[in-house]
């Protein structure tokens, strides 16, 4: 197999992933934004990590907040404090990124942060590698039904891209990753990463790499 695009994942995969203390924080800053100054602790856990449209809607209700707005400053708060921690060093990008750039492929990123998070680490470090597609979410509830493994991003990006499902690849860590390729009808690879090195997988990928390395032979 020859491969001409490659999409990749982004936290977990080119950039390293942001503490989960960091994120709750943020959320609970949210939360007192709305005069919440003691909310559920199961709440805060809910809104910071995997959060549905439907659990968005009931916890609103239980403060009387509006979850559209409680949302886009929910979402706000995690990209400013991911930003902080890119700028304090705690969030950069892997030191094998440079491999990117000796890649003949066409290349994209699709995660499930925010847009604006993703956009700035593009912007905030010098990224030896040209995207030409880089989606995150957007700031709305409806965003979340949009998710891997829903493969709606990467479709966009294979979109813009002009990719053929035959020829491209998506590399993620997360099992969610590789059900999205495998519904947008492309190959993936699964990167264990330090916090995946052990992981036992119950989705099938059509590779299993230790590193951006060893995409070289992969793609050649």
């Amino acid at each position: 197999m020859t491969y001409d695009t490659v999409v990749f994942d982004n936290d977990g995969v080119l950039v390293g992933r942001t503490s989960f203390d960091v994120l709750r924080d943020a959320t609970q800053e949210t939360f007192e934004l709305f005069d919440v100054t003691d909310p559920d602790p199961e709440h805060v856990e809910d809104m910071t990590i995997g959060a549905t449209p439907e659990q968005v809607d009931i916890v609103c209700k239980q403060y009387d907040i509006d979850p559209d707005i409680f949302w886009r400053t929910r979402d706000r708060r995690l990209s400013l404090a991911q930003q902080e921690e890119a700028r304090a060093g705690r969030k950069t990008f892997y030191d094998d990124l440079d491999v990117l750039a000796d890649l003949d492929v066409d290349m994209g990123i699709v995660s499930s942060n925010q847009q604006e998070t993703v956009d700035f680490l593009l912007e905030h470090f010098d990224v030896p590698v040209e995207f030409g597609a880089a989606y995150g979410r957007e700031a709305t509830i409806q965003s979340l039904d949009r998710r891997k493994p829903n493969p709606h991003y990467i479709d966009r990006a294979l979109a813009d891209l002009e990719a053929s499902t035959d020829s491209a690849l998506f590399v993620g860590d997360n099992e969610s990753d590789i059900r999205a390729a495998e519904r947008a009808g492309i190959d993936s690879a699964f990167i264990r990463r330090p916090h995946r090195t052990d992981w036992e997988l119950n989705v099938w990928p059509t590779w299993d790499i230790n590193c951006l390395e060893d995409l070289r032979r992969i793609c050649s």
